[in-house]
């Protein structure tokens, strides 16, 4: 075996962690796979044979390269308040990927993902090194060229944004549940029934794009107000709209799809019996994006 050989082994074993971390980071999987590349790249050229901790240098290449990529998003978007959906992973009839059970493992859940993406480069980096991956605030102070101080402030203002997040439960089954009486309550136009599997401090996000919008419609909180909005969204909707079940990073969601194609990706976090946030992605450029295997799921009505 070359050393070169030797060496792609060992970034091999450790692929899946990267990937998983720079996910986090990124709350991209294109983005990720450019990361963990980059890194694999750089080891190429550096001097492997005098790198004392590999795991802990792949960890520090990968943070610095998602951490230059996230400030390269600073461009203003047309409505800059508005959520941000991160890219949802849809497994298709088969099944998840191999290579993404990683990601999916140890789920933080979409809602996470998305309160992740309001926080500043430094605050991601510091909050998932060290609170998701375990990595020191001495070895994240390298990184980010702070004091270790520093960064421990910078995981305390992540964690101050972070905290109530709701955490999924973990019982796929007891998370369909929730999601199918939710739904049959949006058909039956049934508004009691809605609020009986809302969480009250609910919160629905809408991610359109760089389109015109009602901004009112991007974020809706509160029980009341999303199930309202649940009723009125059916208003008008055609024969040519179904809804496919599917998982949506781990966890019970549904496609909407209208004539074939994808026009809303439905994220659900149900936690403690209860949906606690839907998180929607439809923006139409990102969802012409997505692996089309998710479609060989079956449809289902409401």
């Amino acid at each position: 075996m070359t050393e070169q050989d030797w060496l792609a082994e060992r970034f091999e074993e450790r692929r899946a962690r990267l990937r998983a971390l720079a996910f986090r980071m990124l709350g991209s999987l294109s983005e990720a796979d450019d990361a963990v590349q980059e890194a694999w790249l750089r080891l190429g050229r550096s001097e492997a044979g005098e790198i004392e901790n590999l795991d802990g240098w792949l960890t520090t290449v990968v943070a610095r390269v998602c951490l230059n990529m996230l400030r390269a998003r600073d461009a203003p978007r047309e409505r800059p308040l508005d959520p941000h959906v991160p890219e949802p992973i849809l497994p298709g009839a088969e099944g998840v990927d191999p290579e993404l059970e990683a990601i999916l493992a140890d789920s933080v859940g979409l809602a996470m993902l998305v309160v992740l993406e309001t926080l500043s480069p430094p605050e991601r980096l510091v909050f998932v090194l060290h609170d998701m991956f375990g990595v020191t605030f001495d070895e994240i102070a390298r990184i980010v060229g702070r004091s270790p101080g520093a960064a421990r402030q910078l995981a305390s203002r992540a964690r101050r944004r972070v905290q109530g997040t709701p955490v999924p439960d973990a019982d796929l089954a007891r998370q369909r549940a929730v999601v199918d009486a939710f739904l049959a309550a949006t058909r039956d136009g049934d508004f009691e029934a809605l609020m009986a599997v809302l969480d009250p401090d609910v919160v629905r996000r809408a991610d359109f794009g760089p389109v015109p919008a009602v901004a009112s419609a991007t974020e809706i909180r509160g029980a009341q107000a999303v199930a309202e909005q649940a009723i009125a969204g059916l208003r008008g909707r055609g024969p040519s709209v179904v809804i496919r079940p599917a998982l949506v990073n781990g966890a019970i969601g549904r496609v909407v799809l209208d004539d074939g194609q994808p026009v809303a990706v439905m994220g659900f976090t149900v936690s403690e019996g209860r949906i606690a946030a839907i998180d929607i992605l439809a923006d139409p450029e990102r969802l012409s994006e997505l692996d089309p295997a998710f479609l060989d799921w079956p449809a289902t009505g409401f």
